[in-house]
């Protein structure tokens, strides 16, 4: 991956801001109030400054931004923002924060602002008392919806940066098949230990999510719960890998099914993952509704009196959920767009069968879609 100056860096979270600030300018806005806390997280602060965790950001729409981290000496040292103001300065009281910047604004034309709808009513209540001077709104449609679908659609940054944790993930999943096959792996702990080890070795932050390591006795299980114990790992049967590594703040998401001395029906549940993974690649192309590729998923598995107990796949980025779910819940309106980074991940699971999943990451182009992972059926 190519490596960005902090002028490109500053240039990119600056040019994030400024979409935000035209959104509140547009709508006649004064101000957007961003919060990462323990109590609720936020991906949209490391979107729009690329501070990792616990802090608030103010968006004004003069194109303004401060930052109010946690982490004061952090956050000077990857942060990007017009002013960055330690938390401590309002002893770690939000209010207190959000009041002190906002007073303090200037050049403001709407003395509007728009706090997180995931704050609670009675917290609400308090920041407008707080904030006498101004209109304090709390909308699910306002500009947090907004950066919501802003974020749907990755910029050149974030395709590297899920580029490079694919990369990486790839060159797990090819270790993993080796030593699965010369007997080197012999227990789940056995497999997400070996994750963890070559996702540092390869400068990632963390997995994307608990990994998910079932061996054949277990693999029954959407997500094996607890995600892995030092049992077997492939014996006989179908055995379940799911797992992701997160390269600056990016996230992959891949699952691989271990396939040994299979039953016919066992194949059965192969054959069928497999077809509804090839087949519902070709409708992530920009202009197709979601809907259309978990609709065909379905049927393939309903014609053999099957059904998958989960979306087809999601969007992914700094968060390994985000949105849109492939699903049939979703309107006509919601379309693969280009620069879209979805997973397609087709599962079916038997409780005297085991389970099968196959999962790989599809970036949405202008001409079609390209599959940047290469998770995979494994025999052994």
């Amino acid at each position: 991956m190519k490596n960005y100056t902090n002028e490109e860096l500053h240039h990119i979270y600056k040019s994030r801001c400024k979409k935000v600030a035209e959104y509140l300018s547009k709508n006649r806005l004064g101000a957007a109030v961003f919060i990462d806390s323990e109590s609720h997280r936020d991906a949209s602060i490391r979107y729009l400054s690329g501070h990792p965790s616990d802090a608030i950001l103010i968006i004004f729409e003069n194109e303004k931004s401060v930052l109010i981290p946690w982490d004061e000496i952090l956050s000077r040292k990857i942060a990007f923002a017009d002013k960055i103001i330690p938390y401590t300065r309002y002893k770690n009281q939000k209010i207190q924060a959000v009041k002190a910047h906002l007073n303090a604004a200037k050049n403001i034309q709407t003395m509007k602002v728009e706090l997180p709808p995931s704050i609670p009513y009675p917290t609400f209540l308090k920041f407008v008392d707080a904030l006498p001077a101004w209109d304090v709104r709390c909308r699910e449609c306002g500009v947090h919806h907004y950066l919501q679908e802003l974020r749907m659609i990755k910029d050149e940054y974030e395709i590297e940066c899920i580029r490079e944790a694919a990369r990486i993930g790839d060159l797990i999943i090819d270790k993993i098949e080796e030593d699965t096959k010369n007997g080197s792996l012999q227990s789940e702990s056995d497999v997400a230990l070996l994750i963890e080890k070559m996702l540092r070795e390869n400068n990632c932050e963390r997995t994307g999510f608990d990994t998910l390591a079932a061996g054949s006795h277990r693999s029954w299980a959407i997500h094996a719960f607890p995600g892995y114990t030092n049992a077997q790992w492939a014996s006989d049967g179908l055995s379940i890998l799911d797992f992701g590594v997160v390269y600056n703040g990016y996230t992959s998401d891949t699952t691989l099914t271990i396939v040994k001395n299979p039953s016919p029906q066992q194949e059965k549940l192969v054959a069928l993952v497999e077809a509804a993974a090839a087949e519902c690649l070709n409708l992530y192309k920009n202009g197709i509704p979601v809907r259309q590729a978990a609709e065909r998923a379905d049927s393939i598995f309903q014609a053999s009196k099957r059904s998958m107990p989960h979306t087809l796949g999601h969007a992914i980025g700094l968060e390994v959920h985000e949105y849109p779910r492939i699903s049939t819940k979703m309107t006509e309106d919601v379309v693969f767009k280009t620069g879209m980074i979805i997973t397609l991940e087709p599962g079916l699971y038997d409780e005297a069968l085991g389970g099968v999943r196959l999962e790989n990451d599809v970036l949405i182009t202008e001409i079609g879609n390209e599959v940047i992972t290469h998770s995979r059926i494994i025999r052994i």
